[in-house]
């Protein structure tokens, strides 16, 4: 499959980190997406409810973020990356995770997955 669906730069707010002052706070965190989705037979019948629905995907990952609240960025990418494979019946995502301000003069830090089959 080559066709993907793209959420790039989505916003949200939650506890992560291994510091004990971490678990006090909530920081951001920065999401792309791109899910595997075969666009034809929405493209074909301009009928949203063929389409991947990323309004409801956006809602999902960061709702999933918010409450997961993990110590590592990989744990989150890894679990996120499940929970949207199996909810939205996507045969694969990639993944970016970043977490902006952790290591002084970098703009942010992150992980990059890339799971199922594309």
């Amino acid at each position: 499959m080559t066709d993907s669906v793209l959420i790039e730069g989505l916003a949200v707010e939650t506890v992560i980190g291994v510091y004990d002052w971490e678990r006090q706070i909530r920081q951001t965190l920065l999401l792309d997406l791109e899910l595997a989705w075969d666009n034809r037979e929405a493209a074909a019948t301009d009928d949203v409810s063929r389409a991947l629905d990323y309004a409801a995907v956006s809602d999902r990952a960061a709702r999933f973020l918010e409450q997961c609240q993990p110590a590592l960025l990989e744990t989150a990418a890894e679990q996120l990356a499940a929970c949207l494979m199996a909810e939205f019946s996507v045969p694969a995502v990639r993944l970016v995770l970043r977490k902006p301000g952790a290591v002084p003069g970098a703009c942010s830090v992150g992980v990059r997955i890339e799971r199922g089959n594309w």
